[in-house]
């Protein structure tokens, strides 16, 4: 009836439906729903690929260098923003559902001569399950290696708190007593760890720029271990700092095109899509998008003469304020008089105010006294990805 295999469509799902209606007037329309369906599935497939938008990690996002391998070694996806790393780079491949992380590792270690593996894994997939795949291949004495990213959030779907509310101290004692041969923690901050006193024996705390060395000494530890990279969701962060609830960050850092000489590492560094191609007469350097950066400042670790930061510096702020609008002043617009359903499907870019757009026109359609519904389809990236909502 249905393959036990893989994702089911809505045209496969109809299909089957429809070879056990019995026969009767309904037929021809269901007919014809089949028809469109499987009409819209085709013409979905057969979507050339410069066509559709891949979604990206932000600006700042841990992920950007959190997810980095050394060379020579592969990591396992699993389910959160990190699936994205396998995008650009195929030392990251497989997948798995929420849960079964490194679980595939268990299962092809005793048939490979390849000794080590990475998984990535979230803190909110850690909390619903993933300390679940963490027991289990200490059970299997799997040599795997969790790079677990605490981001403070549920990133991939709005930034929601986790509902344990671990902290990584918490963290750190719950993978002791799990029986993790060995946990580190590597911060972008790390003066947050000075007072930290609750840790479990043995943790070590590095800073990022020490990712690389890390990796590679978990890489020669036998057994299960835990690399706890702390760093806050680069979007998280962005609200915060919005609503007061966050420090603003200081420092802004700036890119002086007649020294740059457009290499890109501070590209390779970051992973940033701040960091933009800048084409001058001298030929293409860099540039740093002061309106989409979050702040993170791991393009300086390029070590490259061009860079600038400025200490205390904001964004020009426009000199002429917009006109007040007043309930007087804005005119309602006529309407035409609605008979049965009108949908609408708005289309766009990640962070660009789309499912804003929507929950708007939505709200004023409440108001008016009309019923209305939303469906948001944002994508698997916060920002830059492809988003639509239907309007009902």
């Amino acid at each position: 009836l249905l393959s036990e295999l893989g994702s089911l469509s809505v045209a496969e799902i109809a299909l089957a439906i429809y070879d056990r209606l019995p026969d009767g007037p309904h037929m021809e329309r269901a007919r014809a729903y089949l028809d469109r369906v499987s009409a819209a599935g085709v013409a979905a497939v057969s979507l050339a690929a410069d066509q559709a938008r891949k979604p990206f990690f932000c600006s700042g996002c841990p992920h950007n260098t959190s997810t980095k391998l050394p060379e020579g070694s592969r990591a396992l996806a699993g389910i959160g923003c990190h699936y994205m790393a396998g995008f650009n780079d195929p030392s990251t491949d497989l997948n798995t559902h929420m849960g079964g992380e490194g679980l595939t590792w268990v299962g092809a270690a005793p048939f490979t001569t390849e000794k080590h593996v990475f998984q990535n894994l979230g803190d909110g997939t850690y909390n619903h399950s993933g300390s679940l795949a963490i027991r289990a291949a200490i059970a299997a004495k799997a040599n795997i290696t969790y790079k677990l990213l605490f981001n403070d959030a549920v990133a991939m779907t709005g930034g929601q708190k986790a509902e344990s509310g671990f902290t990584p101290a918490q963290i750190t004692r719950q993978l002791a007593s799990e029986g993790v041969t060995k946990t580190v923690i590597v911060v972008d901050e790390l003066e947050r760890y000075a007072e930290v006193k609750d840790l479990a024996p043995g943790v070590e705390v590095f800073p990022r720029s020490e990712l690389m060395t890390v990796q590679k000494m978990l890489r020669d530890t036998s057994g299960t271990t835990v690399l706890l990279y702390d760093q806050t969701c680069a979007t998280e962060k962005r609200r915060r700092r919005k609503r007061g609830t966050m420090a603003k960050a200081t420092q802004r850092v700036f890119i002086n095109p007649l020294v740059c000489e457009g290499c890109g590492d501070c590209s390779v560094k970051s992973n940033c899509v701040s960091v933009e191609p800048l084409d001058t007469e001298f030929g293409r350097k860099r540039k740093i998008n002061q309106s989409s950066c979050n702040q993170d400042y791991s393009c300086v670790e390029g070590f490259c003469p061009s860079f600038i930061t400025l200490e205390g510096a904001e964004g020009a702020q426009s000199k002429k304020a917009p006109a007040a609008l007043t309930a007087d002043s804005t005119p309602l617009p006529e309407f035409e008089p609605l008979t049965g359903v009108r949908k609408i499907l708005f289309t766009g870019v990640g962070g660009t105010g789309v499912t804003t757009v929507a929950s708007i026109l939505a709200m004023a359609a409440h108001i008016d006294g009309r019923s209305g519904s939303v469906v948001d389809m944002t994508g698997l990236a916060q920002k830059g990805g492809s988003v639509f909502s239907h309007v009902k």
